[in-house]
């Protein structure tokens, strides 16, 4: 089952945003792949430092909405990024080998200091932070990381790190000697076919042999996972793969309406929380803009230039959203008739959630406990993951 990657900086109790843009699609990943979801507290870091307070409350909300938007502990592995120490080590390893010029281009890099201008941003954690993400990926061997399109320049760069450690250290000094032996493991039937595919592949260019050569080696049971990376290595020519280069697994495009028709976001106080109350939303709902130019309920107006419009292209059927449309060009319905449907299916959206979350909340050890076996787990995975890039590297000391 492939492995994928994905986290979360520490906002907060989290709006339907968020569940609509990442959260659904979590619960979906986690049911075909080997997830790992975590919370990113060291990014926050990197633009909020001084604002440590809140940090630890806003790690503890968000865990509970993951949960209660079944976000599963027991397909998923959930953890908090600072309780496993190798994320810092890869970090400061793969630091030591990232250009400078590789951080500077990336596109978000000069964008949020354009965005963030109110805060300090002059650190070497901000400038670097795309190198900590790599880390938070290739410390997993995640082979997938799910992400919007803003977000592709990042797992490039992941990818680029992948591909130079890999180049710099891949190739052991005994590398040829480790193949050979690991070869002799594979049985003397298996070890001739392997050899006969590699001599295919590299002497003639035979793809299909690569394929069969590389399907050969997953086979292979009784391999360890250094042996398995070797024998690949030494079947495409190169050396052994340490890093894992990660696809980008592009989300769809959930771009989540506010109240206002801007993108919903808590800093622009258009979001509904995933905890709102029935009370709250109808209130908010029932106070949204509407189109200007209907003054009067006789007044004919536009859906398309209304924001409460574009919650109904995410809430309602096709059937309600024709009615709507209809009945507000027509002057047939109001806005609050309009508005009704919108209240009622929002309602139901959130109340199950906000119910889920309310019990973990009553019972705060279960949801740490959920995250101190996560953190074990993640910090098993990526100690295996250290041990082979400290051997690649020569920290490996006897």
């Amino acid at each position: 089952m492939d492995r994928v990657l994905s986290g979360m900086r520490p906002t907060g109790r989290l709006h339907l945003g968020h569940y609509h843009g990442v959260l659904r699609n979590w619960v979906k990943l986690q049911e075909t792949h080997d997830c790992f979801f975590f919370v990113a507290d060291w990014h926050a870091l990197t633009t909020v430092y001084e604002e440590r307070e809140i940090i630890s409350r806003n790690v503890w909300d968000m865990v509970v909405d993951w949960l209660a938007c079944g976000v599963n502990p027991n397909l998923s592995t959930l953890f908090i990024q600072s309780r496993v120490m190798e994320h810092a080590e890869l970090h400061l390893l793969l630091s030591m080998i990232t250009p400078l010029g590789w951080l500077e281009r990336v596109p978000t890099y000069k964008d949020q200091i354009q965005q963030l201008r109110e805060r300090d941003l002059a650190t070497y954690g901000f400038l670097g932070y795309p190198v900590l993400q790599s880390a938070d990926i290739l410390v997993y061997g995640a082979s997938g990381v799910p992400v919007g399109e803003d977000q592709v320049s990042h797992v490039e760069l992941t990818r680029e790190l992948a591909r130079r450690f890999n180049y710099l250290f891949g190739r052991e000094p005994d590398f040829e000697a480790r193949a050979e032996t690991a070869i002799d493991k594979m049985g003397k039937k298996a070890a001739r076919l392997y050899r006969e595919l590699r001599r295919r592949y590299q002497e003639a260019g035979d793809l299909e042999a690569l394929a069969e050569g590389q399907a050969l080696i997953e086979d292979q049971h009784n391999l360890t996972m250094a042996d398995a990376e070797r024998l690949q290595g030494y079947l495409e020519g190169g050396g052994r793969t340490v890093l894992t280069e990660p696809e980008a697994l592009l989300t769809p495009a959930a771009r989540m309406p506010g109240l206002d028709g801007r993108k919903m976001s808590k800093s622009y106080g258009n979001a509904i929380s995933l905890r709102e109350s029935d009370e709250a939303i109808e209130q908010k709902i029932r106070t949204m803009p509407t189109d200007p130019a209907r003054v009067r309920r006789s007044d004919p107006g536009e859906p398309e230039k209304c924001p409460v419009f574009d919650l109904h292209r995410v809430y309602s059927s096709e059937d309600t959203q024709d009615w709507v449309q209809q009945g507000c060009r027509s002057a047939g319905i109001g806005c609050i008739d309009c508005k009704r449907p919108l209240i009622e299916a929002v309602q139901a959206e959130v109340a199950p959630i906000r119910e889920r979350a309310e019990a973990l909340e009553a019972d705060p050890e279960q949801v740490r406990q959920i995250i101190s076996s996560g953190c074990e787990h993640a910090q098993e995975v990526a100690r295996s993951t250290m041990q082979e890039v400290r051997s690649a590297i020569g920290l490996s000391y006897r």
